[in-house]
């Protein structure tokens, strides 16, 4: 293991630390999606604990552990791409974020962090290839699977096209079997479309205690302070871990963030980057529509929202314009 992917790995943990959480509350924002010192503190002894026990002596003899001031100067950077609207910015982060989660899995250790660190790496490389100049051809329109066609469509949101080619040849994750059917019927519960769902995939990788380091946590990644005004416990045992309590208290936010925005795009914006957000921003421009507010949103939303409708096409064959809505009939 060189320097390098020493420093990943501690540059993984602590960029978990800043990257922009789910579901920011319009009263708590930022606030909300801070780290507690002794958290970063915690996680910082962590990562050197790791280099002061793997390291060669060699290794330690040639090279240096980041001071904390360089740990934070670089947990800053990531913040910024990922909180920032320039999606060059957050493609810049894709290949030391990879590196970092290969060096997480290779050590076994935080594998609920590091299923979280995999999804926001998803996004920063789908930023990577939004930006990327055209040097091939556009792909195939997407085979049709049994029973089910895999809906393309002329950007319903921007780069839901390119999503759709990134996952449409992605096994479904091997957790999903068993969880699927049980959040389905808490969704269906709550008044909210079944296939919205699939958006745990994004959030979690279909992880029940999956978390990121400013303290989200379970299959939809609620906050804290979210979950506790939905209702749940988020002290021992905490019901954001429980799959079925966890869904009906996600389902009951999309149904509420539904409301708000009227369309499904602007709820899953405001679901990642905050409901105050998106609400300011289409008062500003006097705007109701995703599209017309996505360059002004976070990079990640900007990655997110695609992602997730683009999930849903391919694993429900429902395309984002057709959420929640009765199947067409032939």
């Amino acid at each position: 293991m060189t320097m390098r992917a020493f420093y990943h790995v501690t540059l993984a943990l602590l960029s978990g630390t800043c990257a922009a959480a789910a579901q920011p509350t319009a009263q708590s924002g930022a606030a909300e999606r801070s780290v507690p010192a002794a958290e970063s503190d915690a996680l910082y002894r962590l990562g050197k604990e790791m280099f002061e026990r793997f390291a060669s002596p060699e290794m330690k003899a040639q090279y240096e552990f980041p001071t904390k001031e360089q740990w934070d100067a670089a947990a800053a950077r990531f913040q910024r791409a990922l909180e920032g609207t320039s999606l060059e910015e957050l493609a810049a982060c894709s290949a030391d974020a990879r590196e970092a989660l290969k060096a997480l899995r290779t050590f076994g250790v935080e594998s609920d962090l590091a299923d979280w660190l995999e999804q926001r790496i998803d996004e920063a490389e789908g930023a990577q290839e939004a930006v990327a100049p055209v040097k091939k051809p556009p792909a195939p329109p997407p085979p049709t699977r049994p029973g089910k066609a895999v809906p393309t469509a002329v950007q319903p949101v921007p780069h839901y096209n390119m999503w759709l080619a990134r996952v449409r040849d992605r096994p479904v994750p091997s957790r999903a079997a068993s969880l699927v059917p049980k959040l389905q019927q808490a969704f269906r519960a709550e008044g909210v479309p079944a296939e919205l769902v699939w958006l745990a995939e994004a959030e979690s990788s279909f992880n029940t205690s999956a978390r990121s380091p400013v303290g989200a946590k379970g299959l939809f990644q609620l906050m804290p302070e979210t979950a506790r005004s939905l209702g749940l416990s988020t002290v021992l045992p905490d019901d954001r871990t429980n799959p079925e309590k966890s869904a009906r208290a996600a389902a009951r936010y999309l149904r509420m963030l539904h409301g708000k925005f009227g369309n499904w795009a602007l709820a899953l914006a405001a679901y990642n980057a905050g409901e105050g957000r998106v609400a300011r921003l289409l008062a500003a421009r006097n705007a109701r529509t995703f599209t017309a507010i996505a360059e002004a949103l976070p990079a990640e939303t900007r990655m997110y929202v695609p992602k997730v409708c683009a999930l849903i096409a391919t694993r429900a064959g429902i395309s984002p314009d057709r959420i929640g809505r009765p199947a067409a009939t032939k």
